[in-house]
């Protein structure tokens, strides 16, 4: 008997909480995640190096490394057939026979490190197709050119003949990229796939993978700490600080009504050409060490509207809409009336006003 979820969710990630050994002691990374996936739709998980975003999806992938320990939570996964199943009930190796590769793809941030310089092109694209499908070595050969076709290659023929090394970065994401899909999944995850890159080359990486998710009806989840990408391409945002969710909404939400000071920070570091201060804003102090539990809310340390009870108790989750939360207590009735920074709040209008005239 399947496990019932909403059919409009592909996704659905509950209570996950994660701690990792180390020779220092144990590490909570991932304490309490909640979120889900809308079939087709573009999920992006924001946050400063360390807040959790790679380890949560590494856990979907089933990619943790050996000293990790899942204290808790499930990883819901609807099937093509709509049966659902939830990820941490399956061994690694059913993992990587039935779901790794066919139905949820990885693409990591360097493709120097996804590709073995040893072998062709080709031959790599062609090793993941006849590792999953049963399909001739000819046939693999095939989808191997069509597939670099599809992701932009010029002289595809060609290219399966090359070596890593003989493509500039962005050819080679392009190769990641087709041996991601190159067996059909149903959820592409993205775990800052242009930050190698120059802008320009990014530019076209990022409408190569909208198009492809139009194309293919894909699923994508982006991990990235640049809101630019976030606002280029996701439909909803996670926003993650401490190894906990800590504001959640729609794209428009997050960028033009953030209410967590922690997204006030985020927004207000994104390089603005449209003043004439030289300045980059970055948000003062650094994330708990999560070797020990933050006490209270872990941002507390770093929040200028921090109150007493910051320092006592973690907020829950606050309703803003019916999409947008935020765990703050300045979301409490009986908190004090805080707006964002005014100089934010110029930047937002400003933003909201070029999107409306797009």
């Amino acid at each position: 008997m399947g496990i019932s979820m909403n059919e409009k969710i592909i996704l659905s990630v509950e209570n996950l909480d994660i701690t990792f050994r180390t020779n220092a002691g144990n590490v909570h990374a991932i304490r309490g995640v909640n979120f889900d996936l809308p079939a087709g739709k573009t999920l992006a998980l924001v946050g400063e190096s360390g807040s959790g975003k790679s380890v949560t999806m590494k856990a979907v992938a089933g990619l943790l490394d050996d000293n990790a320990t899942i204290n808790s939570g499930k990883i819901f996964y609807r099937q093509a057939d709509g049966n659902v199943i939830d990820l941490l009930t399956l061994s690694k190796k059913n993992l990587r026979r039935t779901i790794n590769g066919q139905q949820i793809a990885m693409i990591f941030q360097d493709p120097m490190t996804s590709l073995d310089p040893t072998m062709r092109i080709g031959e790599q694209i062609a090793e993941t197709i006849l590792l999953h499908k049963k399909i001739s070595t000819s046939d693999a050969n095939k989808r191997a050119v069509e597939l670099l076709q599809l992701v932009g290659l010029n002289e595809p023929e060609k290219r399966v003949k090359n070596y890593p090394h003989q493509l500039s970065g962005g050819q080679r994401q392009r190769v990641v990229i087709a041996i991601a899909l190159s067996c059909e999944p149903k959820i592409l995850i993205c775990d800052e796939p242009t930050t190698a890159l120059d802008v320009t080359i990014q530019a076209r990486i990022l409408d190569l993978i909208q198009d492809l998710q139009a194309k293919m009806g894909l699923s994508v989840i982006f991990i990235t700490h640049d809101l630019g990408v976030v606002a280029r391409v996701a439909d909803f945002v996670k926003v993650m600080y401490a190894g906990k969710i800590i504001e959640a909404g729609t794209v428009d939400e997050i960028f033009f009504d953030p209410r967590h000071p922690y997204t006030w920070g985020l927004l207000s570091a994104m390089p603005d050409l449209e003043t004439n201060d030289d300045r980059l804003y970055s948000i003062p102090g650094s994330p708990p060490n999560l070797l020990h539990e933050p006490k209270g809310d872990a941002f507390a340390a770093r929040n200028q509207f921090a109150m007493k009870i910051d320092e006592r108790e973690e907020p829950p989750m606050f309703q803003i809409s019916e999409t947008h939360f935020a765990a703050t207590w300045l979301l409490h009735p009986d908190a004090p009336k805080v707006e964002m920074p005014a100089q934010l709040r110029e930047r937002l209008a400003r933003a909201r006003k070029a999107a409306n005239l797009q």
